[in-house]
């Protein structure tokens, strides 16, 4: 039980589905800046964000590309969205 009225975020990323360390960081450091955007909005709860399938490495052959930045921002952007409805959110390729 939390103690204090927060909004707290959290964010999973597999290795299953990102193999390589700097790819899950990356995708680690996309949810919480997008997640700054909208924690006003958001319940005072503790998320999480669990990535559910992987990204196409012949897409995304830089684990730090604008591309996979830009992949990445774009499917947060309307996880979080939907996730200020107030409803349990998934998504096909992330979840809250």
């Amino acid at each position: 039980m939390f103690d204090r009225c927060d909004v707290w975020m959290g964010a999973m990323v597999p290795k299953r589905w990102a193999k390589r360390a700097v790819t899950r960081s990356t995708i680690k450091r996309q949810i919480y800046a997008v997640s700054q955007g909208f924690e006003s909005t958001l319940q005072q709860a503790a998320h999480v964000v669990r990535l559910r399938s992987g990204f196409d490495r012949s897409r995304f052959t830089s684990a730090t590309s604008q591309a996979l930045k830009t992949a990445v921002r774009d499917e947060l952007q309307l996880l979080f969205l939907r996730a200020q409805a107030g409803a349990a959110v998934v998504t096909p390729g992330v979840a809250a």
